[in-house]
């Protein structure tokens, strides 16, 4: 087991400054192949692959400063508006990351966050904001401790450290597209972080659109977290979980060659058995609307009859990936506007693509 927990890493005796701030800005991941179901602490129950995107993404700063009493002071604010009922969260993160980061139990601590796409509504916000979390905190070890790691390493680290926070954050760190869990076909995977897949990657991947149709910016009525609980007792599950590692097996030599067909088969495959396990979990939900399954009609009948590979993607949410190479981004966009548009709430598309992952900010 990776462990990277040390108890040597406090202030007491530092004679660093210990106010200053750290600042990334992590994009969200949209799962190719989905992870549904986790074990022990934040490991998945099958491997999964993702895209990293560009244009979803947290922006995150923490202005840190040495604690004032013997409790910490912990701010949080989202889109400049603080935010108390975010903190159970992030406490319950910091509570998890304490031994391997134990400088924080003396430093105060003002988070402030912002997103690109609106906030639970099926984009893995949890993803970008957990993982730009994990980076300022990498950071703020380095900064302050002046650890000196290789970037691999770096990135490894938070990784890990994102997990912790949201299972599907591990993959946001990296360039391109991730591979994360324990898989036989992938040298290197692992369950406690997420690994780069970018050299095997086929170019019309790295420049792949992801579009992703705002059906509804509404909350999720049901949490991803609770989701994942319940496949502990879902019938289907055990299928499900080998049903994902074939499909892996079967992705893998797909994105090194560039079919993106064959890509679009598994990728479409792969969010409607998502969704089929949410509707037979119990108790059972569906996040789909009557929107959603219009627009996946819609995309079916546009692909089928223009002979174009325009495919789609969801997340544990209503809203929809619209998946294409860069190279017919002109005749998807007047589909888009012509079919698409009217499903979303207030029109609103976000266009996107496959990016090159988080990005430190620059100091103010």
């Amino acid at each position: 087991m990776l462990s990277y927990n040390n108890p040597s890493l406090v202030l007491s005796n530092s004679t660093e400054p210990l106010t200053g701030t750290v600042s990334w800005k992590c994009p969200s991941n949209i799962a190719i192949v989905k992870y549904w179901g986790k074990h022990g602490m934040q490991l998945p129950k099958n491997a999964s692959v993702s895209f990293t995107l560009e244009k979803a993404f947290t922006n995150t700063e923490i202005k840190y400063s040495p604690k004032d009493n013997s409790e910490n002071s912990l701010r949080f604010y989202f889109e400049g508006e603080e935010k108390p009922s975010f903190l159970p969260k992030i406490h319950h993160f910091i509570d998890r990351i304490k031994n391997t980061f134990p400088f924080l139990r003396e430093l105060d601590l003002e988070i402030h966050s912002s997103n690109s796409f609106p906030h639970s509504a099926g984009i893995a916000s949890s993803a970008s904001s957990m993982g730009a979390l994990a980076l300022c905190f990498c950071s703020l070890e380095k900064e302050i401790f002046g650890k000196e790691e290789t970037p691999d390493a770096f990135l490894k680290k938070a990784s890990y450290i994102a997990r912790l926070g949201s299972g599907s954050a591990c993959r946001s760190i990296f360039p391109y597209a991730s591979v994360w869990g324990k898989h036989e076909d992938v040298e290197g995977s692992d369950d406690y972080f997420g690994i780069a897949f970018e050299e095997n990657l086929h170019e019309v991947f790295k420049s792949f659109r992801d579009d992703i149709l705002i059906i509804s910016k509404s909350e999720k009525e049901v949490s991803s977290t609770l989701g994942h609980q319940l496949m502990d007792t879902n019938i289907f599950a055990k299928r499900r979980f080998q049903q994902a590692s074939d499909n892996l097996s079967l992705l893998l030599p797909i994105l090194e060659k560039g079919d993106v067909e064959e890509f679009g088969e598994i990728a479409e495959a792969e969010a409607l058995s998502l969704h089929a396990l949410m509707m037979t979990s119990n108790p059972s939900f569906i996040l789909m609307t009557p929107n959603t399954l219009k627009a996946i009609s819609r995309i079916r009948r546009f692909r089928k009859e223009q002979k174009l590979p325009v495919y789609f993607t969801l997340d544990a949410g209503p809203n929809i990936h619209l998946l294409y190479p860069e190279e017919i981004q002109d005749r998807v966009g007047e589909f888009k506007k012509e079919q698409l548009r009217s499903l979303c709430e207030g029109g609103q598309i976000l266009d996107d693509r496959v990016g090159l992952g988080p990005k430190k900010n620059e100091e103010k």
